[in-house]
């Protein structure tokens, strides 16, 4: 559906090729070739139509957009009006694992959304992982996860919803408060609006976060650490640290109820 959905776009916003071609930093021919069924544009330029034209990617690819009302168009805007992702595609066309170092994490906050910034992000090549999937590595601090150890490289697979959250699931999140955090989450944004993120330590409390404070969601996949597991903490996933947690997740649902 790209090339009929690329001339639907186009002209229901009144642009003209010339004009779209300048934005995408092309030649009028190849958006005449686009449009025609000639070629298929490559998922560089796919990632700026969708942000040219407010399109989720999903719906740009398999969708007949001409059919769909005003108000189902604007259901398939990026993420129900969330920010687009910002990646980068190897010299195949095909995307980079990116790697969030400690030391990158610092500015990630500011520089996600920048695909200069993600452009100059170490990459990764991990054959393991499943294709036609988006991925990011973080390399995590702190001891709040073990026994995963700190500056282990944990890989995620990019999420779009946050209602797609999976109870006690590993997710990374970035949060406009917290920055980057590799927890296990609770989805209680039904009924309340928000997460709980829970640390497999046991020294370390719950705590909630508003569901409209995560600005990225990364399914953790799979890590990697050069660093073998301290045989004191091996048990820190335990009945009793199990137990203490249901008991902190009823804490704070009766919060919650209370706000």
């Amino acid at each position: 559906m790209i090339n009929k959905n690329l001339k639907f776009l186009r002209t229901q916003t009144g642009m003209t090729q010339k004009q779209l071609a300048e934005k995408l930093g092309l030649k009028q021919a190849a958006i005449g070739a686009y449009e025609e069924e000639r070629s298929t544009p490559p998922l560089a330029s796919l990632l700026d139509i969708t942000k040219i034209f407010n399109v989720n990617l999903d719906a740009l690819v398999r969708q007949d957009l001409s059919r769909l009302s005003e108000k189902e168009r604007k259901a398939a805007s990026p993420t129900k009006g969330k920010d687009i992702l910002a990646i980068t595609v190897d010299s195949n066309n095909k995307e980079n694992v990116d790697l969030v170092s400690q030391k990158a994490s610092a500015g990630y906050l500011a520089g996600y959304q920048d695909v200069e910034f993600v452009k100059d992000l170490p990459k990764i090549s991990v054959p393991m992982l499943p294709r036609n999937r988006t991925y990011r590595a973080f390399e995590i601090q702190g001891d709040s996860m073990l026994p995963v150890q700190p500056g282990s490289v944990i890989f995620g697979e990019y999420m779009e919803d946050v209602a797609a959250i999976k109870n006690g699931k590993l997710y990374i999140l970035v949060t406009k408060q917290d920055g980057i955090v590799f927890k296990r989450v609770f989805n209680f944004t039904a009924e309340e609006g928000k997460l709980l993120l829970v640390s497999d330590n046991r020294q370390y409390e719950p705590y909630s976060v508003d569901a409209a404070e995560v600005l990225e969601i990364w399914q953790a996949k799979a890590f990697f650490t050069n660093q073998f597991p301290d045989p004191q903490n091996a048990n820190a996933v335990s009945t009793e640290h199990l137990a203490h947690t249901v008991l902190q997740l009823q804490a704070e649902l009766q919060k919650l109820k209370k706000k």
